[in-house]
Parts: C-alpha cells; sequence; structure tokens
C-alpha cells in the first residue's frame, strides 16, 4: 500500500494525475494511505438501508478532510422501486441479493412504503428523497446514482430541488431505522471484501 501510494503521490506531483481517492477501504487504510499524500474523497455505499460507515468512516473523513461519494444510494434500486413498482430485470444479481430474497424482501418492502408516503408529503418520488435525504448529510457528500434510462437520470436530478428541514431529515432517518432492514449488504461471496475487513497490506 505504501509504494502505490508513493506511486500514486509521484504522479501528483508530476502533474499526471490531479486527486488520489480509494473505494470500500478501511478505517486504518484510509489513515495510512492519507499519511503518504491527502486524499480527495473516499467510496462506499451509502444509502438509507447502508448507513453502517456514519459510525466509522465519514466521522474520519470529516476529520481529515476527505469527501464521501457514495455509491448505491438507492440500495441497488430498492428505493427506485426495483422488486416493488417494477421487476428485477431478468438475470439480475439483486434476485440473489440477501435485501431482494424471499421473506427478507417482503419485510423490506414496507419500508419502501413508508418512504412513499413521506415522498407524497414532500411532492416528490420515493428514489429523489432518497437521494435528497444524501444530499442533506453534508456538503461532503455525494451520491452517484446509476440507471441506464434517461428518464431515471432526469428524475434524479431533480432531488436537488427536494429541499429538507433538520426535521424532515430526522423523519426520514427514523421511518427507514437499520435495525428493522432485512437482509444482509452483502451475499456471501461479496461479503468478505466489505470495507470493514478490506484492510489492506502495507
Amino acid at each position: 500500500m505504501r509504494q502505490k501510494m508513493g506511486e500514486l503521490k509521484k504522479l501528483v506531483e508530476e502533474g499526471k494525475i490531479r486527486y488520489i481517492g480509494l473505494s470500500e477501504a478501511s478505517v486504518d487504510t484510509i489513515k495510512r494511505a492519507h499519511a503518504v499524500h491527502p486524499i480527495t474523497c473516499v467510496q462506499m455505499e451509502y444509502s438509507l438501508w447502508t448507513r453502517e460507515i456514519e459510525e466509522d468512516v465519514i466521522p474520519l473523513c470529516r476529520e481529515l478532510g476527505i469527501g464521501i461519494v457514495a455509491y448505491s444510494p438507492l440500495g441497488h434500486g430498492f428505493f427506485g422501486g426495483k422488486a416493488i413498482t417494477e421487476s428485477l430485470p431478468e438475470g439480475s444479481l439483486m434476485g440473489s441479493h440477501p435485501r431482494f430474497s424471499g421473506e427478507n424482501l417482503e419485510k423490506n418492502k414496507a419500508l419502501y412504503t413508508r418512504l412513499a408516503n413521506l415522498a407524497a408529503k414532500h411532492g416528490c418520488t420515493p428514489p429523489q428523497l432518497a437521494l435528497a435525504w444524501l444530499l442533506h448529510q453534508g456538503d461532503d457528500v455525494v451520491p452517484i446514482p446509476g440507471t441506464t434510462k434517461i428518464k431515471n437520470l432526469n428524475a434524479n436530478i431533480q432531488s436537488v430541488a427536494v429541499k429538507l428541514t433538520p426535521e424532515d431529515v430526522k423523519e426520514i432517518t427514523d421511518v427507514i431505522p437499520v435495525s428493522e432492514v432485512c437482509g444482509e449488504r452483502e451475499d456471501e461471496v461479496m461479503s468478505k471484501y466489505e470495507y470493514r475487513l478490506a484492510n489492506t497490506r502495507w
């Protein structure tokens, strides 16, 4: 890791790259990498139903001045209606994802319904409200929703127009308690790469 960071530092100094970022990095890895050269941002999964990084990564990043790029901000499409208002695409890997499977999915549907009810209150769609919630977590948090449809892209952009008060943000947080999310964040194969287990060797 030190050697890799050293090489990236050289590239910055030579003007060949401008910034250095990490993805799914452990707290220890972030600290060690940042000591070699300032890290600009860390890409982590972060959404209404995946909030573990609030306990460790986000406080550290704020202490060090590192931005957070939130991937899967709609919970792999769940808060966009996947498997609820629209079927999962044929052959989709989400079909075997713990949170989209069997009894877990049936229980998680209640979370979507709660968010949809709040979205109606705010005059927006559930995915727009989920993205707005992330945008209100701080100026250092930037969600990167993925889509293959232009209409979804345009709708996602409109989430910046959804204004929330601190009370609104708390209400949204409270209706999607992580303790009620059913199923692991990743399947068994991918779970070993989860950031808390991904401490890069020095």
